[in-house]
């Protein structure tokens, strides 16, 4: 049984990982800025340039969505500002509330463009696809080679820089999710009536396949995502020790 849903599981626990280093590293980034600057405007400033591909690209998928689904968008903001809860929010869109399934849609926008985003970027930029490969045919011997060579990529900071701040910014907020749970749960009670009335073996044959491939495909950018946040923690990390203790001053 869970077997047919490894996508599932796979797709968890890579995004488990992706929330906690994301947050990790925005706080040593901004720590950083903030030991350097001695001011929290200029290190929202500069955290906002930094992400603003990103950010733009979130901000523009909600409009985008709501656009296509129908539904009015009266404002779209990327400039920063800091919420009464303390929480940095970088950009938002405004839209009109309608149905739980379409504000579910427009909520997880930034979700589904930022990792086909990514997707494209590691397959056609980045020629994550031989590395792909050689995992999955079990050749680790030369795994360790192909990320040696990737710097070697045509414009690879370029690339690296957008996967990363794409892939940082596409997490839909907890406003963007709060569609999420009625219609989790409108879900649930279809299945179970679905499941009671003779359907489930039918799901499982027909629509069962088809979901876990899309889900262990989507686990593979969103574990992507996590090893690019886990290698610029180390750096990021160092840097902000070595200012503080240069400077005297830090940020817990």
């Amino acid at each position: 049984m869970l077997a047919q849903f490894d996508g599932l599981l796979w797709f968890v626990f890579t995004l488990l990982p992706l929330v906690l280093l994301q947050r990790f590293l925005h706080r040593e980034i901004q720590a950083v800025f903030l030991i350097l600057s001695r001011s929290s405007e200029i290190t929202i400033a500069l955290f906002s340039i930094i992400f603003l591909p990103g950010v733009f690209l979130h901000e523009f998928s909600h409009y985008l969505m709501a656009v296509i689904l129908g539904v009015p968008a009266a404002r779209f903001s990327l400039i920063p500002q800091t919420l009464p809860n303390g929480r940095l929010q970088l950009g938002y869109v405004e839209t009109a509330k309608t149905d739980i399934v379409r504000d579910s849609l427009i909520g997880a926008a930034p979700l589904i463009a930022g990792t086909a985003f990514v997707a494209y970027l590691a397959a056609t930029r980045l020629e994550l696809s031989s590395l792909w490969e050689m995992m999955r045919n079990g050749q680790w011997n030369l795994i360790w080679l192909g990320i040696t060579l990737l710097p070697q990529v045509r414009d690879f900071p370029l690339w690296f820089y957008l996967a990363f701040t794409v892939s940082s910014t596409m997490l839909p907020s907890q406003s963007d999710r709060h569609a999420w749970l009625p219609l989790g749960v409108v879900i649930g009670i279809l299945l179970a009536l679905a499941a009671l009335t003779g359907a489930g073996p039918w799901m499982l044959s027909n629509l069962e396949p088809a979901l876990n491939t899309f889900l262990r495909s989507v686990a593979v950018i969103v574990g992507l995502s996590a090893v690019l946040h886990a290698v610029l923690i180390v750096p990021t990390f160092a840097l902000h020790r070595m200012f503080a203790r240069i400077t005297g001053v830090d940020i817990k």
